[in-house]
């Protein structure tokens, strides 16, 4: 995934370090699109048309992602492989220069949700479009570890892949396990701290990952609707939920739709809270959920 993970656990046994990388490692295999052998990779170099049997946690993650780009109205979607590619943010590496319109338009057209069909442990594509989890695997990673970890007897923990969490139970000294929401760097807003009990946070920034060129910088979120990186000022969404990929999804989403997206943010009970950068300054937006959970 290109990241790294750790892991607190009341009364962790011997030689849990290794189960817990072996597990992320099988969601590379699964789902990685920098791994040229990964089950997601060969689904992207399919015929089109033909379907393709995937593994269950395969199923599972693109039956969530494609419910929640219906939900989002596209906002986000994880059949943007090809224009992930065309801004050197995928596996063929950076680019010096920026795509031209013509390269955007010819992207957009082979890529897109509407572009996959999926039954049940099947799916198939109708174009050349290409699968790209990283606004979902991540967070699905922390699930896989969370649930093996239950499944072990070991209720109490806080699991972290690239800064997405998942705490369950309580630490030793009884209480929970307490988490600061990412800052954004530079604003003086006032921190807001949430309890993990049986819950997940996922964070998406602009600050995380962005590329200059021209003297301005784009960020590494795409919208899916232009097919061009965002320029709608949010610096930072986290969303507190149960299912750790759920989280990871909809703080993407949510990135791209911006302050309009609260409206739907609410529609879904989501608890969220955005920064958006105003002129010299921050705006700060909290959903309706989360105000009732820190209050």
């Amino acid at each position: 995934m290109g990241t790294g993970w750790s892991a607190r656990i009341v009364a962790a046994p011997e030689g849990i370090a290794l189960e817990i990388q072996a597990e992320l490692d099988r969601v590379v295999a699964e789902m990685s699109h920098w791994a040229p052998d990964s089950a997601l990779s060969r689904f992207n170099r399919s015929e089109p048309g033909r379907w393709q049997p995937l593994p269950p946690g395969f199923a599972d993650v693109l039956a969530a992602a494609l419910a929640v780009a219906e939900k989002s109205g596209g906002a986000f979607d994880p059949a943007m492989g090809a224009l992930a590619d065309l801004w050197g943010f995928g596996p063929p590496g950076p680019r010096l220069d920026l795509p031209g319109d013509a390269e955007i338009v010819q992207a957009r057209a082979i890529s897109g949700r509407t572009r996959i069909e999926q039954d049940d442990r099947r799916a198939r594509r109708t174009a050349p479009a290409a699968l790209d989890f990283s606004g979902i695997a991540k967070g699905y990673g922390v699930d896989r570890v969370a649930e093996m970890l239950r499944s072990m007897a070991l209720p109490d923990f806080l699991i972290e892949v690239g800064g997405e969490l998942r705490g369950e139970g309580i630490r030793p000294d009884g209480q929970p396990w307490w988490v600061d929401l990412e800052p954004v760097p530079g604003s003086r807003l006032a921190p807001l701290r949430a309890a993990l009990h049986g819950l997940s946070i996922a964070t998406s920034g602009d600050y995380r990952r962005s590329f200059a060129h021209g003297g301005r910088d784009y960020a590494h979120t795409l919208d899916p609707r232009t097919g061009r990186p965002l320029a709608n000022g949010v610096a930072s969404v986290s969303i507190l939920h149960p299912s750790c990929m759920l989280a990871d999804a909809w703080a993407t989403a949510l990135t791209v739709l911006g302050p309009e997206g609260m409206a739907l943010a609410e529609r879904e009970g989501l608890a969220v809270h955005m920064v958006v950068r105003e002129g010299a300054g921050f705006s700060e937006h909290l959903s309706p959920a989360l105000q009732a959970m820190l209050g």
